[in-house]
């Protein structure tokens, strides 16, 4: 098959902010071999590369230039079957979402916490992903990627993805180290691992409370699923209906001391200690606590129910431009640091 070069394409369908733009040009990647095909390509080989997989965790700004990958590669199987684990892979273009779920319905648990997750398999380790206690370098064994400038596909496991808070080699480009991959490498497929015994994650608060509500001192994975599902569906808004990226900021983390000096102003402070003896921070509390919730600029808004998620308020070519969305998100970097002396870091990828 050859690969699919589409010109002026729309972007609108392919960013859950359902933010109007344009590539100027878009090729969907099945395969490496369409990746290998742009490299042979005079042209599309020459022109700057911008990889998109289920555009759940960008702000397009207006038209892009770069050379769109979209990546659609798909498959999924299940590569090893050990005491210890079961090991999963899939293709980069695989929904999350439905990864979760089929590994559930294939008796395989481990990421009911990472239910309902917006995105593609591929942008997973990029964002390093995380929910309700558990983080995808909690369940990763390794991925396969292109490397755009040598035309070489290439391994990397866990240690070599360089994994932080929604942080990865992929989100950093090339510096003195020579370890960034973004711009340079497109994820083709992940492997993750499922560990056995399985053992519940049940550490995070919310599901302490919904485990108390029901009665069920010992919950199966299933329903773990199924009440991560209904607490997010609660929180946020489905991005087929209302746009949106999540959450939009990172929640900050602080050291004992910044944190005690924030309490002492503000006593009802949203705060979780860390194992390295910091402080995490609920960056919606702080949001929400500048009175920014369910405020807009433009046809951008701050979501009713979740300070910490923005939303394209309009529809079609009546929405919200990338542009308001930045604005929006200054304003609230701004008023957060004001009262608070902490700068929130957005989390999507603005382009």
């Amino acid at each position: 098959m050859p690969m699919v070069v589409e010109n002026n394409a729309p972007l609108q369908p392919h960013n859950t902010l359902h933010i109007v733009a344009r590539a100027q040009t878009l090729v969907r990647v099945s395969c490496e071999a369409d990746l290998a095909a742009v490299l042979a390509d005079p042209v599309l080989a020459r022109s700057p590369k911008f990889v998109l997989g289920g555009g759940s965790n960008v702000v397009l700004t207006g038209d892009v230039k770069a050379l769109v990958l979209k990546v659609e590669i798909a498959g999924r199987r299940l590569v090893d079957d050990t005491p210890k684990a079961w090991i999963v892979e899939a293709g980069a273009g695989e929904n999350w979402h439905d990864i979760v779920t089929w590994t559930l319905a294939q008796g395989w648990p481990g990421l009911e916490n990472l239910a309902l997750i917006p995105g593609t398999m591929g942008g997973a380790p990029v964002q390093n992903i995380g929910a309700y206690g558990v983080e995808l370098q909690d369940r990763f064994e390794s991925l396969d990627a292109f490397d755009l400038h040598s035309g070489r596909s290439f391994t990397l496991d866990a240690g070599q993805c360089g994994f932080g808070y929604r942080d990865s080699v992929f989100k950093h480009a090339a510096g003195v180290s020579g370890m960034g991959m973004a711009g340079r490498a497109v994820i083709t497929r992940v492997r993750l691992r499922l560990p056995k015994p399985w053992k519940p994650e049940l550490g995070y608060l919310d599901l302490q409370r919904r485990r108390a509500e029901v009665g069920v001192p010992h919950p199966t994975a299933l329903q773990i699923y199924d009440w991560v599902c209904d607490i997010r569906r609660a929180k946020l808004p489905d991005p087929s209906r209302i746009g949106n990226v999540g959450s939009f900021f990172k929640n900050p983390t602080v050291t004992p001391e910044q944190c005690a000096d924030i309490i002492a102003r503000d006593p009802g402070i949203v705060h979780y200690p860390m194992p390295d003896g910091s402080f995490k921070l609920a960056a919606g509390w702080m949001i929400d606590a500048c009175g920014w919730k369910g405020k807009s600029i433009g046809q951008a808004g701050v979501y009713e129910k979740q300070a910490l998620v923005l939303v394209n308020r309009g529809g079609g070519e009546t929405g919200a431009t990338g542009g308001e969305v930045m604005t929006l998100a200054k304003a609230i970097q701004t008023s957060v640091y004001e009262r608070f002396g902490i700068l929130l870091e957005p989390e999507p990828v603005v382009v």
